[in-house]
């Protein structure tokens, strides 16, 4: 019982994200590359602690996978915090949402997974969900920002896919060292090139600002994934699958409670699609 409770705590603070990180006045890039050093700083103290460092000779075995995949977690963030700016978060969070769909898609060609029919309709499901979604907006007609938002929360959704299919393919790792690696690396990745662009203005920002920092590195990225990964090992796999869905449920229920945002049936309609089929063939590779 007591795992269940750590995997929903931490698919609500996950889901709590894009609440925490609309007010940070920095780029997406500069919050993305706060939250890989401090949790990766996290993972790696609370590793050595608990003697769950990850072992050098796997993660040299599995390091092209690693690599790709680290790169492709930070660029999921930018792209995720960038949907954040531009639509809701109902938006943002279900069109990101449409991942598991894009890793069926995906899975013939870097898995050589076979497309079966079930697949198949989850994904065209999905894709009348995803219609909805934009024919909505915000304000029940094509919205612009809305439209640039679903674009960024679908790019990240193919960016994190990928991350799910490069994880596929490695082998004798576990799930926190492999994490731990790519949270390096995208740290790694994201700093010179947010150095290079510019000095963060540390000076400007505000208390608020530096304390949601903190909290997005440190409760939304170490906490959260040391909680997923001290119950993911400990859980059928069935009940990972549906207790994953608490995460995109409570991001809409905070958007709504928090901050007002409003869900037309239109969306709702087309959120249910979405999730259901995301669900369905989340379940389906699992068997």
């Amino acid at each position: 019982m007591i795992y269940k409770v750590y995997f929903i705590c931490s698919m609500i603070i996950f889901g709590s994200i894009g609440l925490i990180v609309r007010e940070i006045p920095l780029s997406s890039a500069e919050i993305a590359m706060v939250r890989g050093v401090i949790g990766s700083t996290f993972l790696i103290v609370t590793a050595s602690s608990l003697k769950k460092k990850p072992s050098l000779k796997k993660i040299k075995r599995n390091l092209i996978y690693l690599a790709i995949s680290g790169g492709a977690l930070g660029i999921n963030w930018i792209l995720l915090f960038e949907a954040y700016r531009y639509t809701s978060i109902t938006n943002a969070t279900l069109s990101y949402y449409l991942a598991p769909v894009i890793v069926v898609l995906m899975s013939p060609i870097l898995l050589k997974e076979k497309l079966s029919l079930q697949k198949l309709l989850c994904v065209l499901v999905a894709m009348a969900g995803m219609i909805l979604l934009v024919w909505t907006g915000r304000y029940e007609s094509f919205y612009g920002g809305d439209i640039k938002g679903i674009g960024f929360g679908l790019a990240a959704a193919t960016f994190y896919a990928l991350v799910v299919l490069m994880n596929k393919l490695t082998k004798d790792i576990d799930g926190l060292g492999a994490t731990i690696v790519q949270l390096t690396l995208a740290s790694f990745i994201l700093i010179p090139y947010v150095l290079s662009k510019r000095t963060i203005p540390w000076n400007i920002l505000g208390g608020n600002a530096i304390l949601r920092l903190l909290v997005v590195g440190f409760l939304n990225t170490g906490i959260a994934y040391l909680l997923y990964f001290s119950s993911v090992q400990k859980l059928k796999s069935q009940t990972v699958a549906i207790l994953s869905y608490i995460d995109p449920v409570s991001a809409l229920v905070m958007s709504a409670v928090f901050i007002g945002e409003k869900i037309t049936i239109p969306q709702l309609l087309g959120g249910i699609l979405i999730l259901g089929s995301a669900l369905i063939s989340g379940r389906d590779s699992l068997k």
